[in-house]
């Protein structure tokens, strides 16, 4: 078939298998480029198939001659309809990874539920033993609780009161102003449920329990801080009562892990056009400034840059993890610059639909958006016919 971008309000509803298996190829020959790393051997990534999970498990495998095993749950393609990026995403690194004589495996499934712990657990036991590095990198906006039986569902609220600013549509360029109405009830509960630390300790205390952690074990799992324009519905809203959450979990699981001799830790990573940060008002007007000056001043990262900083820089420099004053690893310095910031919120008065396109990046923005998706990669024929019907090599 072939396969157009079809979007449905903040997302696209296609993916092209082609284009994503170019993703995944720009991302190993970048981490190639950049060396060796002297960092884990058997690695567990939970969330495996897109954004900073992808990359994490791309710069494990071709950065350190890792053994992977990827946990995700993805939409394998049907006749006639494509299945999801992070499927193809998968497909196209195990594709790579075999012919690489790396070990890979994924497990598609529920990452939250019981059972797909138990999978996982029992492939790491007979086929890799231990781990020495876990990533947390799930992304969902519900969770069906494995022991209440519970669905809880996310918000992206203010806490307090409406919280009204300038947004743009990345699709037409159009900015308004948009007012979102704060949390009520249960809303912050709930998305701590989805969104904060108590999945990722049930993961670790599983592993633990079986003795499938390796001495010296490092897990981090990935968060976001932003800044003061975006904080009223980003950090100090209902997501940031779950980053709150997830960021001291990990100093519970590092006091768990001392037996093993191991830590974790929650790396602060830079915004990114992700498909969940598309559907976050403010973030897609705060980005496409931020992009045009971290480009100007050739800071700029996207996902795998940033993770293969995270591992060369700080996981595995042989000397202590340097942290800030909460115990984070911070890779969103670069973003969080003085003098970056200082534009970013000098444009930010002057972003109309008008000057969005001479001030910001929202074409490098709709781009990111697109590759997400397999679509806009140079030497990609999308007018070829293209086999929908691509599988995962290793799937569990």
């Amino acid at each position: 078939m072939i396969i157009e971008p079809r979007m449905r309000g903040f997302i696209c509803v296609t993916s092209h298998p082609d284009g994503c298996a170019q993703s995944v190829k720009n991302q190993i020959e970048y981490i190639k480029s950049k060396g060796t790393i002297d960092g884990a051997k058997k690695v567990l990534v939970i969330g495996a198939s897109t954004g900073f999970g992808l990359s994490s498990r791309i710069t494990a495998a071709f950065g350190s001659d890792a053994a992977t095993i990827g946990v995700f749950f993805e939409k394998p393609p049907l006749e006639g309809k494509p299945g999801s990026p992070g499927w193809y995403n998968s497909a196209a690194f195990e594709t790579e990874a075999n012919k690489a004589g790396l070990y890979a495996k994924s497990v598609n499934g529920d990452a939250f539920s019981n059972e797909i712990k138990r999978q996982t657990l029992d492939l790491i036991k007979a086929d890799l033993g231990q781990v020495d590095l876990v990533i947390y990198s799930l992304a969902s906006p519900v969770r069906l609780h494995p022991v209440t039986g519970v669905l809880h569902r996310s918000v992206l609220k203010p806490i307090g009161a409406t919280y009204t600013n300038k947004t743009v549509d990345f699709h037409t360029g159009v900015v308004t102003d948009i007012s979102i109405a704060p949390c009520q009830d249960d809303d912050i509960a709930n998305t701590v449920a989805v969104m904060g630390g108590e999945d990722w300790a049930m993961w670790m205390d599983a592993l633990k329990a079986e003795n499938l952690l390796a001495p010296g074990v490092k897990t981090v799992a990935y968060s976001y801080i932003g800044p003061s324009l975006t904080e009223a519905v980003y950090r100090k809203g209902t997501i940031g009562r779950a980053k709150d959450h997830l960021e001291a979990t990990a100093f519970s699981i590092s006091d768990s892990l001392k037996s093993v001799d191991g830590e974790a830790f929650v790396s602060v990573n830079k915004a990114l056009v992700t498909q969940a940060s598309s559907a976050i008002p403010v973030i897609p007007l705060y980005i496409s400034l931020l992009y045009k000056i971290m480009k100007e001043e050739g800071i700029h990262e996207g996902c795998i840059e940033q993770i293969q900083r995270l591992y060369q820089d700080r996981l595995y420099t042989g000397n202590p993890i340097p942290t800030d004053e909460k115990g984070r690893i911070r890779v969103d310095d670069w973003e969080m610059r003085d003098d970056v910031q200082e534009k970013v919120a000098t444009l930010w008065k002057q972003a109309t639909t008008e000057s969005l396109p001479e001030i910001g990046d929202l074409e490098g923005y709709r781009k990111d958006f697109l590759n997400l998706f397999g679509f806009d990669f140079a030497g990609v024929d999308y007018k070829a016919d293209t086999d929908e019907m691509v599988g995962i090599p290793s799937i569990v």
